[in-house]
């Protein structure tokens, strides 16, 4: 370590739990409001600008690539809804979107909604989401965001006038839902301190936002709470949820002023989600062990769990992902084998959409109207830019509304190959891998490869088509994904398997899928670079303390690595709310697992990759000082020369850098330190 290297200072922090005793010397850097702290934090800043100057050009090439990818000049299919079309549009160099719409004809005059390029000037970072239009068409609610830590103000903007009203809610989650009189309101509010979604509250309009009334109170922690509308426009929901249960109440969107009603009562391990069409309930729910979900149905009059009656049976094989409703038909978002299928129920007429590409990502678009014969959905691959696509259930065909553009005028996608190989894990399960590369890399012999991975909260990483990537395919990089458990790419037991008392699965699978692409020859660990983010950073920290040998550098988004200390931990955000995921370490057996696999806690004095880690100072997911407290203990104790760099960006939060063009500079940043480890090579 030389002298320039930033060195925390060591002030050593006892916990205790179960009669074990940890000593965390870098524990001080929680408190953000402490000077030493944020001086730190800007030293490690000032290592990384230095480390990197060398290959700051490298950087910015990076960024105008990818710049030149986007289309300056764009705009969304309109959609049709409530009288109007809507669209969403970008204009030349401005970072941000601009909301628009047509009353009845796509000629009619143009209204600007919102133009958030004006909303965000003078913030360093901006966030705008939950946009809804009031069903008199005369209001616009929104929830803004000016820190990054996901707690937004809500906003209305009364387009007649063109003015944003004298009006603020703070601390909610940034959506809201009007009855169907545009009269009131109802929106979710945040714990200040856990930022845990646990109140709703009804706003009438015109109102003191001071006597808003609260209309539910979710007092179990290991619940969030969220309020939401029926695609028919009929029923408001209140739907209160952890990891592994739901319960949904519904209230008639006529009658506002009404109380709420149960549908089914929450029972653990019992997960329910609601579709409304004339006087009937569609219910995907995994009731009665139906573990990858199947479709039934409740009368309004009858809405208990032992109502319910069978629709679609559940197959171990399928799992539904999501439902579509119109008054004519219904799509079921399906997955078999890790690829999404599109299912439609038609009277007495089932049939599915068929695609020819070996891996791909699919996925039913915004379909507000139900009166239609027709319905959208998105269709991309790794090698195929996304396409909006147009289907008749009539004539059975599809129609290209829209294929992403890409500008640079140098993209073609027959200079692409993709594939899916499948590896066999330690355990015998077999771990799906989709990878893409370009057309002139030769697979004989080893390539630069960054595999990537998530594995958690059953979230699937999709293969799918990423304009950013083709940087690293047109420098002769393999990008590949690998499907490990956790996620549900193979269903809901692929997510069983890698969460509580199996997560070591997850880990294991990405470090068996690293060795079989070495020992395959399509790579080598002196080629082979890691990505991960959030959960993904904590996957990266737990392969880098068991099989560091085996990369060359690995990039470390946002990383939730300080697991065991968080999780005991009941004043941090999505803690109480995870017990279901990680394990609640107030029992004996999931402290002793989570200590065996987190990564702050098992560094070691050993050698390690090459690391980049990055974080964001007002991260409401994985807070900053889990990032900067792993970096210190690596400094501390790794024995080799490897660059270890820290950056944190002080304006925003868990999603990086806002505005288009801004969150390329975080690709490009993290591109750039893989790019140039790999010419280390040449």
């Amino acid at each position: 370590m030389n002298n320039n290297t930033p060195k925390a200072v060591k002030k050593p922090y006892k916990l205790i739990k179960h009669g074990d005793v940890r000593i965390d010397n870098y524990y001080w850097l929680r408190d953000r409001n402490n000077p030493e702290v944020i001086d730190y934090l800007n030293k490690e800043n000032l290592y990384f600008e230095t480390k990197t100057k060398a290959y700051k050009s490298l950087e910015k090439s990076l960024f105008e690539e990818m710049k030149a990818r986007i289309k300056q000049e764009d705009e969304s299919i309109p959609v049709y809804e409530n009288g109007y079309y809507y669209q969403t549009k970008f204009y030349k160099g401005k970072e941000y979107p601009v909301y628009t719409r047509r009353k009845r004809s796509l000629t009619a005059p143009e209204e600007i909604i919102l133009d958030v390029n004006k909303m965000a000037k003078g913030y360093a970072y901006y966030k705008l989401t939950g946009l809804e239009i009031s069903p008199d068409n005369r209001y616009a609610v929104f929830g803004e965001d000016t820190t990054g830590r996901r707690q937004y103000i809500l906003k209305i903007k009364d387009l007649k006038n063109n003015k944003i009203l004298n009006l603020q809610i703070p601390n909610t989650t940034g959506s809201a839902v009007w009855s169907n009189d545009s009269r009131y309101l109802f929106y979710t509010v945040k714990d200040p301190v856990t930022l845990r979604a646990y109140r709703i509250y009804r706003h009438r309009f015109g109102d003191d936002p001071a006597n808003d009334v609260l209309i539910y109170e979710e007092t179990d922690e290991t619940y969030d709470v969220f309020v939401t509308k029926s695609k028919s426009k009929k029923y408001i929901y209140i739907a209160s949820f952890s990891t592994l249960t739901t319960e949904y109440q519904f209230l008639d969107a006529d009658k506002p002023e009404g109380n709420f009603k149960i549908f089914a009562r929450r029972q653990k391990g019992i997960e329910y989600n609601l579709f409304h069409r004339n006087g009937e309930f569609f219910v995907l729910t995994n009731k009665d062990n139906a573990v990858n979900f199947k479709l039934m149905t409740a009368k309004i009059t009858k809405t208990e769990m032992k109502y319910w009656q069978e629709y679609i049976l559940h197959r171990p094989s399928v799992m539904i992902e999501y439902v579509e409703i119109f008054n004519d038909f219904i799509v079921l978002q399906e997955r078999e084998e890790g690829l999404n299928k599109l299912r439609i129920l038609m009277n007495y007429d089932d049939f599915y959409i068929g695609f020819d590409e070996e891996t791909y990502t699919l996925y039913t678009a915004y379909n507000p109207e139900t009166d239609t014969r027709k319905f959208r959905f998105v269709y991309n691959s790794m090698t195929t830019p996304s396409s909006v696509i147009e289907f008749d259930i009539d004539t059975r065909k599809k129609k290209v509304l829209k294929e992403q553009e890409i500008p640079d005028g140098k993209f073609d996608k027959h200079n692409y190959r993709s594939k899916r190989i499948w590896v066999t894990a330690r355990d015998g399960e077999r771990i799906p891998v989709s990878m893409v590369w370009h057309k002139d890399t030769v697979l004989a012999h080893p390539n630069p490869l960054l595999l990537y991975g998530y594995g958690a909260y059953g979230i699937t990483v999709d293969p799918g088509f990423s304009t950013n990537r083709l940087s690293l395919l047109d420098r002769g990089f393999i990008f590949a994904i690998a499907h490990i458990r956790g996620g549900e790419y193979l269903g809901r037991p692929w997510y069983e398997a890698g969460k509580l008392l199996h997560k070591k699965n997850t880990f294991n699978d990405f470090v068996d899928v690293a060795t079989h692409l070495i020992e395959q020859n399509i790579t080598s660990n002196e080629q082979l670079f890691a990505m991960g983010g959030s959960a993904g950073g904590l996957l990266m920290g737990a392969v880098i303390n068991q099989a560091p040998q085996l990369f060359k550098g690995v990039v470390a988004q946002v990383p939730f690595v300080d697991v065991l200390t968080t999780m005991l931990d009941e004043s941090i955000p999505l803690t109480t709310g995870e017990y279901d995921e990680w394990g609640n370490p107030n029992e004996k057996k999931y402290y002793d697992y989570i200590k065996s696999y987190s990564p702050y806690d098992n560094v070691e004095a050993k050698s390690y990759p090459n690391l980049l880690v990055t974080t964001g100072l007002h991260d409401s997911q994985v807070q900053y000082w889990e990032p900067a407290k792993w970096v210190a203990k690596l400094r501390e104790l790794k024995t080799d020369d490897n660059l270890l760099l820290l950056h944190t960006d002080m304006d925003s939060g868990h999603g990086g850098a806002s505005g288009r063009f801004k969150s390329l500079k975080d690709t490009a940043r993290d591109f750039a330190f893989i790019i140039n480890l790999n010419q280390q090579n040449l």
